[in-house]
């Protein structure tokens, strides 16, 4: 197994983990455990008991439910250098959904009995991980608020937007691993209307579409249709 230490330098990369203390991020780095998932590989399960937060290095993790029909919805894809896990870190309450590896992924682990035993000695940290969580409760306001105000194509440029720029994590990226019937699924729109959209987008030069990649090449006018 890999030492967790030696991805520091790509978690250093989200704007979260770079502004703990240092102190406290090393020891964060130190108490981790390297995790491996094959693609399709469940990582929990919704009602789950807590097993501590995690931070995505190495490929993908799709997060959501199954309803009883069968039908999905997916919350988000985790990328690197992504942190979640943390609402149950906080209430210690079961997993609230399922999370598994959309393709061969490579994850850190902070146990959760290890990392509550570190808060106990030094509560000052909470704020930290507080604002871990505050920053995803901001994300899904928004998103609850485009799904009831915004027309389906500013909708789905916003979103574009938002896993371009990484949720505001890190620095912007003008590749999404993304397959549209995925974004179909974050978006609750049909596959049809979300290929009808983003083809509109082709032709007018603001994104490329190749298989499972949604290249952006027009931000600006991007952001112009999101807004």
């Amino acid at each position: 197994m890999p030492d967790p230490r030696t991805y520091a330098s790509l978690l250093n990369q989200g704007h979260w983990f770079a502004a703990l203390p240092a102190a406290l991020s090393q020891t964060l780095l130190e108490m981790a455990r390297v995790q491996h998932l094959d693609a399709g590989q469940r990582l929990f399960r919704r009602g789950d008991r807590p097993s501590g937060l995690y931070a995505v290095v190495e490929g993908a993790v799709r997060v959501g439910a199954i309803g009883e029909n069968g039908k999905e919805a997916l919350l988000t894809l985790v990328e690197p250098p992504y942190w979640f896990g943390e609402i149950s870190l906080f209430d210690g309450l079961p997993r609230t959904h399922d999370a598994f590896a959309e393709s061969a992924s490579t994850l850190l682990l902070l146990p959760q009995a290890e990392l509550l035993a570190l808060l106990e000695r030094q509560p000052q940290h909470w704020r930290d991980f507080a604002l871990l969580m505050s920053h995803k409760l901001r994300l899904a306001f928004i998103a609850l608020e485009d799904m009831s105000l915004l027309p389906a194509a500013p909708r789905l440029a916003r979103r574009l937007l938002l896993i371009a720029e990484n949720y505001g994590e890190s620095e912007p990226r003008r590749v999404l691993h993304l397959a549209q019937e995925q974004l179909a699924l974050m978006l609750s729109l049909s596959r049809q209307t979300t290929n009808q959209i983003l083809k509109e987008l082709e032709a007018q030069g603001v994104v490329r579409l190749t298989y499972g990649e949604i290249e952006i090449l027009d931000f600006e006018h991007l952001r112009q249709l999101a807004s």
